[in-house]
């Protein structure tokens, strides 16, 4: 080793990027006998050359909107931040292309029993499949959206962190893990990884720490009714559904939009604020020892009587690991804090006592302050609509099954199926919004077949599609596959079916009834028995739709599908997966389950 002087190191120090480059090529060349200009000239050259942009893919997978939004403001701070990035939706995305990206950030929501959303579910299955590609060229952040009142909350962000990573991928950001409120969680993990991001990119701008452009709110013309500005809608017509025998009470409901100007597409959800309920309300107060008339603050730094806060402002009827832990440390009881400290024994616990039943088991006298902290903010309930506009105009029309339990000798309903499906006046004031569902959607042709599939208040989207296609003048075949408990009791929309049945707009339909006869049947035997026709049905190029319960039905009902393809394709079951995930792609497999 030759010494350096330190005066020649300070000036060595003093020297940038090009300059050191240049140096190092004269020198380089000298020792050879070369023309050193010329090659430190070129080394110059290539070193002031900039380095191949950062390729950056923001994917989106949402149920709601929710994680499409958080995308949103993701590409608006990398944009910001002098990042090109490019916005894909899960279901636009061809899977194959995964290998290619660079840097991948994907944004997940989580629903079922920790499943990915709808659109995400061909990227998920091809990630775990006998094809999953190479991704050790692929740097990648994941950030899950979920609900923690589930057991496995944000389980798709956890799911797809892993895949990632397993097949080689580098993690750029540890996963991030959004409740339902979920902004502040979010911005802290966008702005992390958009800086991190930006310094691979070389980008020089520095990252806002504000929350984006949210585009869903703003597009269209005139005024934009949304879940934080919803429309203030009115009760048309409450109608019993379900016989006054049958196990379950099942409620037509109309809503009268007149004046909104809102629009909805066959296959859309409405969003419902729900009212809770008074009574459920004064028993809260009675165990926390409060007379309703304490104020308390709230976030925003607004004052309320706990009273009100309660029945408008909080979600009381669904119960979280937090609000267990918390009442726990609060009331003190032993028990409780031995349960809330045993994941298994807190599961059970969750799945079997609302927030009052805890309340009504260990009683404990508190501020009003301390019970509003109890409780999450109360969220809008999703109700696939069972009309289309061009049938009914300015009303829309849901289809709601009551939930109904008992606990500790009280009897309970859900928060807003009790509300709209009883307590709610006719003409009484519900605030609403449409959140649409592009993954549910009619075939842009209406010569084409399809086949709708689905349980109880499953049923109705496919009323909408009836509707719909019919207003169309639409002339492709129409096969509804249904199940409920009763035929006398639970058979929906029975004259309505009986009539597009008339008039040859139904071209067939499989009805199961598990409760009707001494066998139980349900719409996953039915498409068994009809394998051949399904088969030839999805060689005619028909779209398949299934609405209805995620955890059970949706899934019995997929396994059939797989069986029938396997079996009428001549295909192995790791075929059979390919060929209904390359339906998924294609948009002719599209589920709305919940």
């Amino acid at each position: 080793m030759i010494p350096i002087s330190p005066e020649l190191a300070d000036q060595l120090n003093r020297l940038n990027p090009q300059q050191l480059a240049f140096l190092a090529g004269y020198a380089w060349a000298k020792s050879t006998g070369g023309d050193a200009a010329a090659v430190s000239f070129q080394s110059q050259a290539e070193a002031a050359q900039p380095a191949p942009a950062r390729r950056v893919r923001i994917l989106s997978a949402s149920q709601t909107g929710n994680a499409r939004k958080v995308a949103e403001q993701l590409l608006a701070k990398l944009e910001s931040a002098g990042v090109n990035a490019v916005l894909t939706a899960a279901a636009d995305y061809k899977t194959k292309q995964l290998a290619e990206e660079d840097i991948l950030l994907l944004v997940t929501s989580t629903q079922g029993e920790g499943e990915p959303p709808e659109e995400a579910l061909p990227l998920h299955k091809f990630l775990n499949g006998k094809k999953a590609p190479d991704l050790s060229a692929v740097s990648f952040a994941v950030l899950g959206l979920g609900d923690s009142s589930y057991p496995k909350f944000c389980q798709a962000g956890r799911d797809f962190d892993w895949l990632l990573e397993k097949l080689g991928g580098k993690r750029l950001h540890e996963v991030g893990f959004c409740d339902l409120e979920y902004q502040e969680e979010a911005d802290k993990w966008t702005v992390a990884v958009a800086e991190t991001v930006a310094r691979l990119a070389a980008a020089p701008a520095a990252v806002p720490s504000g929350n984006g452009t949210d585009k869903a709110e703003t597009e269209g013309d005139g005024t934009v009714y949304t879940k934080e500005k919803p429309f203030a809608a009115s009760l048309a017509v409450r109608q019993k559904i379900t016989s006054g025998h049958a196990d379950k009470d099942v409620e037509h409901i109309e809503i009268d939009l007149t004046g909104s100007g809102i629009r909805y597409r066959a296959g859309d959800a409405l969003g419902v604020w729900p009212i809770n309920d008074e009574a459920l309300v004064a028993e809260i107060l009675q165990y926390a020892g409060l007379d309703g008339g304490e104020n308390i603050r709230r976030a925003d730094g607004g004052e309320r009587d706990i009273r009100t806060a309660l029945r408008e402002d909080l979600d009381i009827t669904q119960i979280t690991p937090q609000f267990v832990r918390d009442y726990a440390a609060l009331c003190g009881s032993e028990e409780l804090q031995g349960t809330a400290a045993d994941a298994e024994a807190l599961a059970a616990y969750l799945a079997a006592t609302p927030p009052v039943g805890v309340l009504a088991q260990f009683p404990h006298k508190m501020t009003a302050q301390e019970l509003y902290g109890l409780f999450r903010p109360q969220t809008p309930r999703l109700y696939s609509i069972a009309s289309s506009q061009d049938e009914v105009g300015e009303e829309v029309h849901l289809t709601v099954g009551v939930v109904a339990f008992e606990h500790h000798g009280q009897s309970y309903t859900g928060a807003a199926s009790g509300w709209l499906g009883g307590r709610l006046e006719e003409d009484g004031e519900v605030r609403v919004f449409v959140e649409p569902n592009k993954l549910f959607r009619l075939p842009e042709n209406g010569d084409t077949p399809i086949i709708m599939i689905g349980a109880g208040t499953g049923v109705a989207p496919f009323r909408a599609f009836m509707q719909q296609r019919a207003a169309n003048g639409d002339g492709g075949k129409n096969w509804l596959v249904f199940g409920n408990r009763k035929f006398t009791d639970d058979f929906l929309y029975q004259l309505e079916w009986q009539q597009f049945r008339k008039d040859g707009l139904l071209t067939r339909a499989d009805l199961a009834w598990s409760r009707q006869g001494a066998e139980k049947v349900y719409v996953q035997d039915k498409l068994r028995q009809a394998a051949a026709d399904v088969w030839t049905w999805l060689q005619d190029g028909a779209h398949i739709y299934v609405c209805g319960d995620a955890a059970r039905m949706a899934r019995d009902v997929e396994n059939a599908l797989l069986d029938i393809i396997a079996e009428q394709g001549g295909m192995d079951r790791d075929d059979a997966e390919e060929y209904l995930n390359g339906l998924r792609e294609d948009k002719r497999y599209q589920r709305d389950v919940y």
